[in-house]
């Protein structure tokens, strides 16, 4: 299950890439930027504003989960399936289903597209999410076949996975970009619901068997900006070997407008100043590490 597949990127690894989206995640971290990729399953995302009021969508739900209310369409999510009828007739592109099912092969001619991109710069394919590590199979599957023709694979992941799923997916993987968020056990579980235990885990066995990897550091105000966490986390990430560096990807704002879309409720944050991302950054050089603001 896929919601999104981004070409020319270029902050997901090195090189001119394509990221590919894995719909579904095992957290529910209160900042998610893409909220459209926690669930497993297709959804229903609304543009109100491109609405033409034409009611096309009315007559065509075949679960009446659409109706009109004082003039303003109003969908019932709770009698929505899902089934897409909606976004197929809608003139004005008001509506989209998130999430198509891909075979391996059928991924492989989206990425395989790009492949010229990826010759030139030295890039190649990043797998992110949601998490690809919910979907084990396919992700081991699809990154295998990407090595086969000589793609380079970025796994862009929060870890949470049984270690034996994380070890045998990384014979395939040539780039880790490894989130890691809060470094106190119960705030992560207040914050993400999981334990971050085997996150942590499965970053340290990485490290120890030389794989690359790149730290993301999602900087959240008031959750994770704290000087111990800060600290806690430039200790933590001093000690492997073979960590190139630490990003810091400042909080913004983009998920809440995509769960309002989604007709699911996010939390705001307010942002940090640029002062303060700078003295964290500091924060973290001063442990020797090499750290990028930015993805």
């Amino acid at each position: 299950m896929i919601f999104d597949i981004k070409r020319y990127a270029i902050h997901d690894g090195p090189g001119i890439r394509t990221t590919i989206f894995f719909k579904g995640c095992p957290l529910h971290c209160w900042w998610c930027h893409n909220p459209e990729g926690q669930s497993s399953d297709p959804e229903l995302m609304i543009w109100p504003e491109r609405c033409i009021r034409c009611r096309t969508c009315v007559s065509a739900c075949p679960n009446s989960a659409v109706s009109t209310t004082n003039g303003s369409i109003v969908t019932d999510r709770s009698k929505c399936k899902a089934c897409g009828v909606c976004a197929e007739k809608c003139p004005a592109n008001a509506r989209e289903i998130i999430g198509k099912k891909f075979s391996v092969d059928g991924l492989m001619q989206e990425a395989e597209k790009d492949v010229p991109f990826y010759d030139e710069s030295g890039g190649g394919v990043t797998i992110s999410g949601g998490e690809p590590l919910a979907q084990p199979m396919f992700l081991n599957a699809f990154s295998n076949a990407c090595k086969k023709e000589g793609i380079h694979v970025a796994l862009d992941t929060n870890g949470y996975a049984k270690t034996e799923i994380v070890m045998k997916v990384s014979r395939n993987v040539d780039l880790f970009l490894y989130d890691l968020k809060v470094m106190d056990d119960k705030k992560h579980k207040l914050h993400t619901g999981v334990s971050n235990k085997l996150i942590l885990k499965n970053l340290k066995r990485l490290d120890s068997l030389g794989k690359r990897i790149i730290v993301r550091f999602p900087l959240i105000p008031s959750v994770n900006s704290d000087e111990e966490n800060v600290r806690s986390m430039s200790d933590f990430v001093s000690r492997l070997k073979n960590v190139e560096e630490i990003d810091i990807l400042p909080y913004h704002r983009l998920g809440v407008e995509k769960a309002r879309r989604l007709g699911k409720k996010a939390k705001s944050f307010k942002k940090l100043s640029n002062e303060m991302v700078e003295n964290i950054a500091k924060e973290l050089k001063s442990f020797g590490l090499k750290v990028k603001i930015g993805g």
